[in-house]
């Protein structure tokens, strides 16, 4: 069955708001056509346009637009419009797509380009009217349409669907997180399949299953999925274990446009300079806090740890059901991510790295001269620092971990949280919250003596090193798909807070959902978005854990905070000696 045949039956490719948008201005521009040709017996009407309004209003509204429909809207004889039609075809304005297997009929569809031109003119039409006529936006958001952005506010066309189908046995089988953002993806399966002429075959693991599975799939013969999600810090671990296809050998990188990511995120996708993997959702760690609370206060937003915990301690009222501060304390995984964001606000990387000017070098990694750094005197103080957290947090703390933190921040029961991104839809997307339109957005403060950080995390994507030859094709089109700015930003628009690239952080359409991607764009230009607190070595998986471990100990009372760093230590060192690292 062809693509576009059914897709006013599936849905829409761009979401309910942007389709309102856009057909709000192509109505304006037909009523308009009407009103001048109807008024002076002189004007003749403009084919071009009217078949290039036809052309969109079917394809945002899902309707087979065919060459006959198009001669018919133009309001000129039939030679004429037929002329202009092939003039519009040979211009690369519309793309011709076969509707029966014979090929002898075909649809016509919008090219990129003209999607791309009409978005430009629909906004240029938008802002003539207001300034014109009134009712205009604020001067605050005129100068930013203007070009008080650092990148030019240009809106992302929608998906346009392929040209050639992708049409691999059994569908393009996808591995991934069950976060929101590949929560979202789930939900516009059906937008993808027809983007992409292909089922789509998702499944969704938590993390530590997720990183199960993958492994389990690469002793496989043959690979299950045609694409698998892998957290930041696997990288290392994945190539080392020849999990991971390099994507230099299978793709034109060009094709990526890896200038338009984040710098970081871009780089963690990297091991010994080459790219297995493309970012999906660039999700930093930053520090959420109530902004009317702290208003009603008369207190700042924390710009070190030591204001983070004079706020924390302000807030803390456990008579009343009101706590200071949320985190990831839960034993093992979720503490040991947290440890390492610590320990890197205090200035003290996990690993013996050396500094540069963005804080420390990654780039070698790959030749495996490193050592686990985590006994060391900036160490203590992170660990005193988290035992000081542990005074103003809910009672359940020491097993809340990626979810469970965010909650009691969402139901206003704590005042400030460390979170990632990718969780601000449970008080960003919630009308009921406290915390909605009222949550600010900051790095970690720091440490004495150290930057801010936001320490990057969030998920790539990759082909497996075992998929067969011949679904390499198919795996290759759906990965650049899915990473996009065109899909990034659908994914946005329905209620994911990440995103990898500055082009979509920069639309203006995102940035009115959030003002979380404006935040995280300015910690990117000021080099705090960072990968080097958690290195993507293959040890480090070890390292979390162990530091989950021991640390939850110290929280929990048993040892004391030297304690819990020379155990620790000396554990990351045997874990060093047994892989063979030097």
């Amino acid at each position: 069955m062809n693509v576009m045949s059914t897709q006013g039956t599936h849905g829409r490719l761009v979401p309910p708001q942007a389709n309102a948008d856009l057909l709000q201005s192509i109505t304006f521009l037909e009523k308009f056509g009407d009103e001048l040709e109807g008024t002076i017996e002189l004007v003749a009407p403009s084919p071009i346009i009217r078949m290039a309004l036809h052309l969109i209003r079917g394809y945002l509204e899902g309707r087979v637009v065919t060459a006959s429909s198009m001669i018919g809207a133009s309001h000129v004889p039939y030679a004429t419009a037929n002329r202009r039609m092939k003039e519009m075809i040979e211009a690369g304005l519309v793309e011709q797509r076969p509707r029966t297997r014979t090929g002898k009929s075909f649809s016509l569809h919008p090219s990129p380009q003209l999607l791309e031109q009409w978005v430009q003119l629909s906004d240029r039409v938008r802002r003539l009217a207001e300034t014109q006529f009134g009712g205009g936006q604020s001067p605050e958001n005129q100068d930013y349409y203007f070009g008080g952005s650092y990148l030019d506010a240009r809106s992302i066309p929608p998906l346009q669907v392929l040209q050639e189908q992708l049409n691999p046995s059994g569908g393009v089988r996808v591995l991934v997180h069950g976060d929101p953002t590949f929560m979202v993806m789930e939900t516009l399966k059906r937008q993808f399949e027809q983007v992409i002429g292909s089922r789509i075959h998702q499944r969704a693991f938590s993390i530590d299953r997720l990183r199960e599975e993958a492994i389990r799939n690469a002793e496989r013969n043959a690979s299950r999925y045609d694409i698998i999600a892998i957290d930041l810090p696997w990288v290392g671990e994945f190539v080392e274990r020849g999990i991971l296809m390099p994507l230099d050998e299978v793709i034109d990188i060009a094709r990526l446009d890896p200038a338009d990511f984040h710098t970081a995120g871009w780089k963690a996708a990297h091991w010994g300079g080459r790219p297995f993997c493309v970012p999906a959702q660039t999700t930093p760690e930053l520090l959420f806090y109530r902004k009317d609370l702290f208003a009603e206060a008369g207190l700042t937003p924390p710009a070190s740890t030591d204001q983070l915990l004079d706020a924390a301690r302000h807030f803390h009222d456990p008579k009343r059901g009101r706590y200071g501060i949320a985190w990831n304390a839960a034993r093992g995984t979720a503490l040991g991510h947290t440890v390492l964001m610590t320990m890197a606000d205090f200035g003290q990387p996990v690993l013996d790295l050396p500094e540069n000017a963005g804080g420390f070098d990654t780039d070698r990694l790959s030749e495996g001269r490193y050592r686990p750094t985590i006994d060391t005197e900036r160490g203590l103080m992170a660990a005193e620092y988290l035992l000081e957290l542990l005074d103003y947090s809910p009672p359940d703390i020491l097993s809340m971990s990626w979810y469970e933190r965010v909650r009691p921040y969402a139901a206003g029961k704590v005042a400030i949280a460390y979170g990632y991104t990718l969780l601000a839809p449970y008080f960003e997307l919630d009308e009921t919250s406290p915390a909605c339109g009222q949550t600010g957005y900051l790095p970690h403060p720091p440490g004495p003596g150290a930057s801010p950080v936001a320490p990057v995390g969030g998920y790539a994507m990759g082909i497996p090193a075992n998929l067969p030859p011949e679904r390499l094709h198919a795996a290759v089109e759906a990965l650049i798909v899915f990473t996009s700015p065109q899909a990034q930003k659908l994914y946005i628009q329905n209620g994911s807070r990440t995103n990898p690239r500055y082009s979509v952080g920069a639309d203006p359409d995102v940035r009115r959902t959030s003002e979380i991607f404006g935040a995280v764009d300015d910690m990117s230009w000021r080099d705090e978005l960072q990968f080097w607190p958690r290195p993507p070595v293959p040890e480090i998986g070890g390292i979390i854990q162990i530091c989950g471990e021991e640390f939850h100990d110290m929280l929990r009372g048993t040892i004391p905070p030297r304690e819990a760093l020379q155990r620790a230590q000396s554990r990351a060192d045997a874990l060093f000696e047994t892989q063979g690292s030097t």
